[in-house]
């Protein structure tokens, strides 16, 4: 992707004719299918080399947007994130290494917030890092019922 080439042509449509011959009707559809995968992996599997995991954010929250969903995108992208940074799940101990991983988990999360969310997102943040989840916690969707309390849904 160095090359620049996601960033050539009809970005979304191709990424669509991808998603479709995939035989998904949305990228929502084609995201939902794969929980917890993250966003750069999704983009790898619809064009290694000219499909990139903003560009797929950016569908995603398109669509969440039309459907009124975009908090329930929120929790997903975190599921995603988490999965990236803490495989094994939420750490027993919080020392150096493990609080620098949920910092990046975390810090990628607000990242791909939209500013309408990052409040919200920042709250959150705060509560999971001051009542941490029980060790090895892994969500694997954005219905988690965590994720359900700290992020309940209803646009802001």
């Amino acid at each position: 992707m160095s090359d620049g080439a996601a960033w050539r042509g009809n970005i979304r449509a191709r990424m669509y004719a991808r998603v479709r011959e995939r035989g998904y009707d949305s990228l929502t559809a084609f995201a939902e299918a794969r929980p917890a995968v993250p966003l750069y992996v999704l983009a790898d599997e619809l064009g290694k080399d000219d499909v990139a995991a903003m560009q797929v954010f950016s569908g995603l929250l398109a669509e969440a947007e039309r459907r009124k969903q975009i908090t329930r995108l929120v929790r997903d992208v975190l599921v995603r994130e988490l999965a990236e940074s803490l495989p094994e799940g939420w750490p027993a101990v919080m020392d150096d290494e493990t609080r620098l991983e949920v910092a990046m988990a975390l810090g990628s999360w607000f990242g791909f917030t939209p500013v309408t969310h990052q409040e919200r997102v920042d709250r959150a943040s705060d509560a999971l890092l001051a009542s941490p989840p029980p060790p090895g916690w892994r969500p694997l969707s954005p219905d988690d019922a965590l994720l359900r309390t700290l992020l309940p849904d209803g646009e802001v």
